[in-house]
């Protein structure tokens, strides 16, 4: 497989994702006015606005949206060479396909924060421009619970909580690449002191394979 598919693979993340986010925009109202139960109240679509990070951290304003996004562009950077670093180094195939879904999610906000005030006129009505100041679009809202804690509990009773964050698209893809790299590292991350001999001459043969179909690439 050559190394440009596997961007394609984030391309296809960045496509799914930005068409969820014009279809909830264009058709859906922000908040609970525009709420749609998939699953009855377990899971539902939800129309809000993420101005900053995960959980809706914010850097300070002006620039901190800007720093933000500036780092994440380095971030993205890096992956998407690293993608090319890894099929370089004859990386699994699965490993690939996982980072690839994490790169085409983190552009996928990054296309969010740099474009969608203009686009869709979302910047916070304090920021200096709208370039860069965009607010991701989430839809995705999985309720394990909402509602108010007991007053009786210190410090944080009667304060209304929700025990799932609400995501997107690039969310998901990030997420889903992270875990399948955690539960498969002993497959994606293999040192050869860790090989059975009984496993050698197969791994030898895997590599000629990776080996010779890098060549023909070349």
């Amino acid at each position: 497989m050559k190394y440009w598919k596997y961007y394609l693979v984030a391309l296809l993340v960045i496509v799914i994702d930005q068409l969820s986010k014009w279809a909830v925009h264009r058709y859906m109202p922000l908040g609970v006015a525009g709420e749609i139960p998939v699953l009855g109240d377990w899971f539902k679509l939800h129309y809000t606005l993420n101005p900053g990070m995960a959980f809706g951290v914010e850097l300070p304003p002006p620039y901190g949206k800007v720093l933000l996004t500036s780092f994440r562009l380095v971030a993205v950077t890096g992956i998407a060479y690293y993608i090319y670093r890894l099929w370089k180094q004859r990386a699994p195939q699965g490993l690939l396909v996982c980072v690839a879904m994490i790169l085409g999610g983190a552009l996928g906000n990054v296309i969010d924060s740099i474009f969608y005030g203009i686009l869709y006129n979302n910047a916070p009505f304090n920021a200096p421009t709208p370039w860069f100041h965009g607010q991701v679009i989430d839809m995705l809202y999985v309720d394990i619970y909402e509602g108010f804690l007991p007053a009786s509990w210190p410090l944080v009773g009667g304060s209304h909580v929700s025990l799932w964050p609400i995501f997107n698209i690039a969310d998901s893809a990030i997420f889903v690449g992270v875990a399948l790299i955690l539960l498969f590292q002993s497959r994606f991350f293999v040192h050869p002191d860790n090989v059975h001999p009984l496993a050698a001459d197969d791994v030898a043969a895997a590599q000629a394979r990776r080996d010779a179909e890098a060549s023909k690439v070349r």
